[in-house]
Formats: structure tokens, C-alpha cells, sequence
């Protein structure tokens, strides 16, 4: 086998490999980046993260209404245990009674804003489950499709792997060094074919003499425009 023959089935394998790879970038990214399921999830995200909070600010009014009503409490158990029998200081008692009474209403009516504001954000939520679970459900398909496609082309470079190996061991080291460097110059392309007397790739016609040498099968020739290794049929 010629080297430009071998060199020429390695760019096959290797043609086959980058379609396979592109095609498996593009499939991830459609995948990971979906705008519409992206959208929807954050939206999601955004309204648990609100629901959250209010939770919490409910939580808290609860807490603080609790302590007030624990204050009023012992408060009220000093006005009325009997062991306070000035009456300044049980009238001190009293207006103290009265002032926490009327932070208590308050802080109840907060604790309902709180309350009112939670029941408001899940419903918030719940509509934004749904959103993302139809949006989800609507892409199922095709994303099943792309994951089905991802794992044929997976299999499909396992089995490239297999075929480049075998080409490359009937191929001495300058030759695949120099088909190398030409894959990174011309953008995957090294090695193309000479089609009616002219360069495939750029469409460069060949002089008489150089397409003789193009058939030669002693060493490689390289297209005088842009360089690439012609293998001639």
C-alpha cells in the first residue's frame, strides 16, 4: 500500500471522527443549553428560592409573636400574683400590659402579611413546577432522540478508533508527523484526491508532469496550492 493511499483512508477514519465529534458537541449543547427549558428552570428556581424566604419570615413573625405573648404573660402574672401592692408600680404594670398588647396586634398583623405573602409565593411555585415539568414533557422526545443519537455516534467512534489504529500501523512516522501538521494548517483537511486533473480541496488543474508525479506511488505530493497531500484514484 502507498503511503498517500494509507494517509488517505487515515483522513477518511479521521473525516468520519470529526463529524462524529461535532455532531456529539452539538447534541451535548442542545441538551445542556436548551433556552426554553434553561428559562424555565431558573424561573423556577427563583420562585422556591421566594418561597423560601417567605417561609422564613413567617417562621420568624411566629416566633416573635410568641415571645410578645410570653412577655404579656409575665407581665400580666406580676399585675395579678398579688405580690405587687404599690400602686405605681401596678400602674406601671398596667401601661406595660397595654403597650405589649398593642405591639402583639402588630406583630399579628405582620405574621398575617408574612402568612398571606408565603400562600401567595407557593402558589407562585407550583405554577412554576408545572411550567418546567410541561416544558420537560415536551422535550422528552427530543431529547430521548438526541440521547439515542449520542450513544450511536459513541459506539460509532469506538469502532473509528479501531480502524484508525489499523491504518496507522502500515504507516511509517515522518509520513503521519507530516499529515499532522497539515490537519492543523488546513482545518482537519490533509489529505484530499486529484479529481479530473485538478486539486479536490481547492480546485487547482495540475500540470501533465504533475499529475504523473500525483500517480507516483514512491512518495507523497503535495498540491501546489494549498498544500494538501494529493492521493490520486
Amino acid at each position: 500500500m502507498s503511503a498517500a493511499l494509507g494517509l488517505y483512508r487515515l483522513q477518511q477514519v479521521d473525516s468520519k471522527m470529526d463529524h462524529a465529534l461535532t455532531r456529539l458537541k452539538t447534541i451535548q449543547q442542545t441538551l445542556e443549553n436548551d433556552k426554553e427549558l434553561r428559562n424555565s428552570t431558573e424561573r423556577c428556581i427563583e420562585a422556591e428560592n421566594r418561597y423560601k424566604e417567605t417561609e422564613r419570615l413567617v417562621k420568624q413573625s411566629e416566633q416573635e409573636v410568641e415571645k410578645q405573648r410570653i412577655k404579656i404573660q409575665q407581665t400580666e402574672a406580676s399585675l395579678y400574683g398579688g405580690l405587687v401592692h404599690n400602686p405605681k408600680e401596678l400602674q406601671d404594670l398596667q401601661k406595660d400590659v397595654a403597650s405589649l398588647k398593642k405591639h402583639l396586634e402588630t406583630l399579628e398583623e405582620r405574621e398575617l402579611e408574612a402568612m398571606e405573602a408565603s400562600e401567595k409565593a407557593e402558589q407562585e411555585l407550583k405554577l412554576a413546577q408545572a411550567d418546567l415539568e410541561q416544558v420537560k414533557a415536551s422535550k422528552g422526545e427530543e431529547f430521548r432522540n438526541l440521547s439515542e443519537e449520542s450513544t450511536v455516534l459513541n459506539r460509532d467512534l469506538e469502532r473509528f478508533s479501531s480502524e484508525r489504529l489499523a491504518v496507522v500501523t502500515d504507516l511509517t512516522p515522518p509520513s503521519i508527523n507530516s499529515y499532522e501538521q497539515l490537519r492543523k494548517l488546513r482545518r482537519g483537511l490533509a489529505v484530499t484526491t486529484l479529481s479530473d486533473g485538478a486539486c479536490a480541496a481547492c480546485g487547482t488543474t495540475l500540470t501533465a508532469s504533475q499529475q504523473q508525479s500525483a500517480h507516483s506511488s514512491s512518495q507523497l505530493f503535495y498540491c501546489p496550492s494549498c498544500s494538501r497531500i494529493l492521493y490520486a484514484t
